[in-house]
């Protein structure tokens, strides 16, 4: 029997698949502005016509790229809060593993928003923007965790809200860099399991202030 033809529907998908993930790994390794779109498609092994018949730019395919980030990354960190509990110590705890296990089933993904985070910075326009507002999708979910653990006197209060995120956040980017970086290195659990003790240590109400 002969193999049967791909409908018009499935080799645009399988296309415009193909240009993503090439996309996602040059944006990973070299970084968005040293990528051409010809090296895009060349990877994906189609021409560059085929680039600008789907995408009308590069920027475009970035953006393609970031609502699979904000499926990824972010509803499913939603997903997992909602679910974990019922103290907050667990929704933190939650959050950290569900983010790690990215770290071994998707990884570039989280990378890619962390780089892009880095090399748009103070830039301005809509890239920084759309940056800004998936990390603070995640600022806001943690903010409401914190808050909670607060409330029911599990974190410590001695510190701004605003700033606990925020060393949450410059956590789990620092980390998934550092395993990036030399993941030889390292053994992933327990890479986690550091991460995730250090935390919850420094939220626990139970640590003494220092000034």
């Amino acid at each position: 029997m002969e193999p049967r033809r791909k409908t018009n529907r499935e080799q645009r998908d399988a296309s415009i698949g193909a240009l993503l993930k090439a996309a996602l790994g040059l944006f990973v390794s070299k970084g968005y502005a040293r990528t051409n779109v010809e090296e895009i498609a060349r990877r994906a092994g189609l021409s560059k016509g085929a680039v600008y018949f789907y995408f009308s730019s590069k920027e475009d395919l970035l953006y393609a790229l970031f609502e699979q980030i904000e499926e990824v990354v972010i509803e499913r960190m939603l997903a997992t809060l909602s679910v974990a509990g019922p103290s907050a110590r667990a929704k933190i705890a939650a959050f950290i593993n569900g983010q790690a296990a990215l770290g071994v089933v998707d990884p570039d993904r989280v990378l890619l928003l962390i780089l892009i985070s880095l090399e748009f910075n103070g830039k301005g326009g809509r890239i920084e923007d759309r940056v800004k507002d998936i990390y603070g999708r995640m600022y806001a979910a943690l903010e409401n965790v914190i808050q909670m653990g607060r409330e029911h006197g599990e974190f410590r209060d001695d510190l701004s809200l605003k700033e606990q995120v925020a060393i949450i956040v410059a956590s789990h980017d620092g980390t998934f860099l550092e395993w990036h970086r030399r993941r030889a290195e390292f053994d992933g659990g327990k890479l986690v399991r550091a991460l995730r003790t250090s935390m919850l240590a420094g939220l626990s109400s139970r640590t003494p202030s220092h000034n």
